[in-house]
């Protein structure tokens, strides 16, 4: 991988297992969005990116190389060697091989905690066009405004810039129900002072159990914010798609979160989260399983 810095942002030369339908597409993440110019544009950590890529070359524009080895070079996972875990999770499993043959280029994003948080807070129960539309909402009522080639987007707003909100204002993002469990969470994190961020020095039962204390947080998305934004690679979220792929390849029958969950930590170990994205994706895009 050889990096350089140009004009418009950096490029990254070279780059194998990073596609951006896959990584941006894959349920993961909620405010990167496809342009008409097959390049991505997104807002994260404050700061507007277009991500395209060209001939295996990684262009990433606006933003310069400092930027990009203090925070996107971990952002975008590009350290990790995903061609390693790809052969160790294929070996002996021929389904788990063709999962990864439809998506090698899943990567798992390095996202904020707090963002990622009230994001699937608000994804409960929503496909992901809904979900992305009612963030963007949260975000351009309550975010700070950014310009990037003449158009305007939003950051995801603060604990601090959330911290005065009443249910009654949250419920105008058309969140429904979440609105209260959105509410709790800013009290939890501004008012009381919880730590968000430090979960990430704990051990992954103990992290699981500090979450599952927030309303509306129950063990998949408590799974999701691990494995997406705490750096808890072991971590394997079950929603709807994974349990019907799981059931349908690997066990033959109904079959219970709880035991679904057991048998991914058995056979995948600390790459469980990525076996559970080239799965997702399996189920959801190619076998489109009902």
């Amino acid at each position: 991988m050889k990096v350089e810095e140009f004009e418009q942002g950096v490029v990254v030369r070279n780059l194998e297992n990073f596609y951006p339908v896959h990584t941006f597409e894959c349920g993961q993440c909620f405010r990167w969005n496809r342009t008409l110019d097959n390049t991505y544009i997104g807002v994260a950590y404050n700061k507007v990116l277009e991500v395209e890529l060209k001939n295996q070359n990684l262009y990433i524009y606006n933003i310069n190389l400092e930027e990009f080895y203090q925070r996107w070079i971990d952002y975008f996972d590009l350290k990790r060697d995903y061609k390693c875990i790809q052969q160790q999770l294929q070996t002996e499993d021929a389904i788990m091989r063709e999962a990864i043959s439809e998506a090698k280029g899943i990567r798992i994003l390095n996202q904020d905690p707090w963002e990622i948080l009230i994001s699937f807070i608000i994804s409960a129960n929503k496909n992901i066009s809904h979900i992305k539309i009612i963030i963007e909402r949260f975000c351009q009522n309550y975010g700070d405004a950014l310009s990037y080639k003449g158009k305007i987007y939003y950051t995801f707003p603060t604990p601090y810039q959330l911290s005065q909100l009443t249910i009654e204002e949250i419920l105008k993002t058309k969140c429904g129900y979440r609105a209260k469990f959105i509410y709790q969470a800013i009290q939890r994190i501004y008012e009381e002072g919880f730590d968000l961020y430090d979960l990430k020095n704990l051990p992954i039962d103990k992290a699981r159990k500090e979450l599952l204390t927030f309303y509306g947080v129950g063990p998949k998305i408590a799974d999701c914010i691990l494995l997406f934004s705490l750096g808890k690679s072991e971590a394997f979220p079950v929603d709807v798609w994974v349990k019907r792929v799981m059931e349908y390849f690997y066990f033959k029958e109904p079959t219970s979160i709880k035991e679904i969950q057991k048998y991914a930590k058995e056979r995948w170990g600390h790459l469980a989260g990525f076996a559970q994205q080239y799965l997702f994706h399996y189920a959801r895009n190619i076998k489109k399983l009902k």
